[in-house]
């Protein structure tokens, strides 16, 4: 199923008489193409949630429209837009057995929807058996752990078999190893039932990893779109490349004098076609090469070695960070008895933004092929 979003804004009243309303989503404009996995991504307040309740009818816009294929859904109540949401904390019935949760939507259907009861089971065992908890059917949710839960919710969700999937945040109350295990879940899911499914987090590593595009907002402004990969390599401004990787992209004071990026005091690399003006330097922490010659020196911290990669802290007076950290590989040797470590960059992975708007420049750097 298509969803296509019109000019979406959604303003909330200032709760005093003399403020200005809040905008939580600002002229949102986007196709969600059928049968795909969409990641909604941005920092706590940036919108994405309240966008998904826009989509599922738990709010109102205050302008524009949403469109479900060719139907126009924008008034339309959420029980009957097809839809299917996961929330954060699970919301599962705690009086309730597994099966009574998964079976609970089936249950109220009314009219031409009503099912049987051979046909409602069927329907929950299918739902159980796709997310793996049909060997748990009559417990209750209390006697659950956090991941089987989540397991019970999204369920609960396909059992109907929603036009769209919605999922606020759904790995937020796990931790580190039960999130990675889930996130896989949800993907597979998603890909065997074919049903479109917008996913919402703040945790890029998160969207990036199953989402088949990414949205990144800020400010209730839809930043950038496009494939999880796309958007690492070409963000269109700071706060893109910033929000986006772990370790973060290193971020520096600079500027372009004569087609050359100085950092600090150092010309570190030719661009071409930039004019002479201050700009912002963002390198990703895998642009560094270690390179006895290399133009780009800093002062070296510590090296921290992770298995197959090695990660080099140092420290720069143009940085914007506390450190620069610089991911190289881990046969590469650095000399721990010097307290300047010097690297060449890849250009690739340099990117410079205006310093005032911190819109993207572009640059060519054949130069350094």
């Amino acid at each position: 199923m298509k969803v296509v979003l019109q000019h979406l804004t959604k303003r909330f009243p200032s709760r005093t008489k003399k403020g200005d309303d809040v905008i939580a989503v600002n002229d949102f404009n986007f196709e969600i193409p059928s049968g795909k996995l969409i990641g909604l991504l941005g920092p706590s307040g940036c919108g994405k949630s309240t966008t998904l309740n826009l989509i599922c009818g738990l709010e109102a816009p205050t302008e524009g429209s949403i469109l479900f294929g060719e139907d126009d859904v924008t008034r339309l109540p959420p029980e009957n837009r097809g839809v299917g949401l996961v929330f954060q904390n699970y919301a599962l019935y705690p009086h309730l057995t597994v099966l009574d949760n998964i079976l609970f939507p089936l249950q109220n259907l009314k009219g031409a929807d009503k099912l049987t009861k051979p046909q409602m089971m069927e329907k929950a065992m299918q739902a159980a058996k796709l997310v793996q908890i049909d060997e748990l059917l009559e417990r209750k949710p209390s006697e659950l752990s956090g991941g089987q839960q989540q397991r019970v919710a999204i369920a609960r969700a396909l059992v109907k078999m929603p036009r769209v999937l919605l999922l606020d945040e759904p790995l937020s109350n796990l931790d580190a190893r039960l999130r990675l295990q889930t996130r896989e879940e949800i993907r597979r899911i998603q890909q065997e039932t074919g049903i479109t499914t917008i996913f919402v987090t703040h945790d890029q590593d998160e969207a990036m990893s199953i989402s088949d595009m990414i949205v990144v907002m800020k400010a209730g402004v839809m930043q950038q779109i496009g494939q999880p990969q796309d958007v690492y390599d070409d963000p269109i401004n700071l706060f893109v490349a910033t929000f986006l990787g772990t370790p973060p992209i290193n971020v520096f004071d600079g500027c372009v004098k004569g087609g050359m990026l100085y950092v600090g005091e150092d010309p570190v690399m030719a661009v071409g076609g930039v004019a002479d003006q201050q700009v912002s330097v963002g390198i990703r922490p895998e642009g560094f090469n270690l390179d006895p010659q290399g133009t780009f020196r800093s002062n070296l911290v510590r090296v921290e070695v992770m298995g197959r990669d090695t990660s080099v802290v140092s420290t720069h007076p143009a940085s914007r960070n506390p450190f620069v950290r610089s991911i190289i590989r881990a046969d590469n040797q650095v000399d721990r008895t010097k307290k300047t470590v010097c690297f060449s960059l890849m250009p690739n992975k340099v990117f410079l933004f205006d310093a005032q708007t911190d819109a993207r420049i572009p640059f060519t750097w054949e130069a350094q092929k």
